[in-house]
């Protein structure tokens, strides 16, 4: 559990996970800024969505493949913020694993979706995660001359990735997906040791099949609410496919974890655990 109110950062808010997450800790009291590469989607989470918190959430419009936007709107987060981020959620990304029209890696074509899947699921997070860390780096008191995170009860700032079980298990036809989601893992793994000495842990989950098509501005007006059908019960040992709040409880775990660095935790209703 995270302590107190914090100041987050949540990209791919306008739907989706993005928008569960941004709802949970809007509730909870935090005070947040999402982004998302969809303008009108992002605008009507904060604004239409969110409406009843609108004293502490702040949005913004960014493409991850533009680096010099990505700073800058980590800028405007930070303004917003007052000047401090404790929780950054690398929730943006590619969402669709295969490749389009049902094309092979063998399609030469396949490429430029490759290069697109690398720059916006491994680049562009990797850039947010930089241009947070002069808002979330913490320096050693000077009297303890020790760093937030060191002692029993203090989690100290977190970057917490969102993954996929696709990193660990794949389908056919998902090599840009899987292979970057997998990337991110690893990216999880390296910069929860290198931030070690800014007192930033690191830490990833990897989603399931979680159904949440329902999250958006179009679920709304229609009155859709999360389901479960017949062909979502038999791969999940847990006799069902996920909830957004399912991300939503396991991210709240994973920032407050202050024990916990460098992790990926699963969170898939065990589908990685059948032969």
């Amino acid at each position: 559990m995270i302590e107190g109110a914090s100041k987050i950062v949540i990209t791919g808010g306008g739907q989706g996970i993005g928008r569960a997450l941004a709802r949970h800790f809007a509730q909870k009291g935090h005070k947040i800024f999402i982004l998302d590469v969809n303008k009108e989607g992002v605008q009507y989470t904060a604004e239409k969505h969110l409406k009843e918190h609108s004293d502490r959430v702040a949005w913004g419009h960014c493409d991850l493949t533009n680096s010099d936007a990505v700073r800058k709107t980590i800028k405007d987060a930070a303004d917003y913020l007052g000047g401090r981020i404790d929780f950054l959620i690398n929730n943006a990304g590619i969402s669709h694993p295969y490749w389009p029209d049902d094309k092979t890696m063998e399609d030469p074509s396949t490429l430029d979706v490759w290069r697109k899947y690398v720059d916006v699921n491994l680049t562009g997070n990797f850039v947010l995660s930089q241009a947070v860390i002069p808002y979330m780096k913490v320096e050693k008191s000077e009297d303890k001359k020790k760093l937030p995170g060191s002692e029993t009860g203090s989690a100290g700032p977190c970057i917490l990735n969102i993954s996929s079980f696709r990193g660990l298990i794949s389908d056919p036809n998902q090599e840009g997906y899987a292979a970057t989601k997998a990337g991110l893992i690893g990216l999880t793994t390296a910069m929860a040791v290198s931030l070690q000495h800014y007192g930033i842990r690191v830490n990833a989950i990897s989603p399931g099949r979680i159904k949440a098509t329902h999250e958006n501005k179009e679920g709304d007006e229609k009155g859709e609410e999360w389901d479960i059908g017949e062909d979502d019960v038999k791969p999940h040992p847990s006799n069902r496919a996920g909830m957004p709040e399912d991300i939503t409880e396991a991210a709240e775990y994973m920032l407050g974890a202050g024990f916990t660095t460098g992790q990926n935790l699963v969170v898939d209703g065990g589908v990685t655990v059948v032969k």
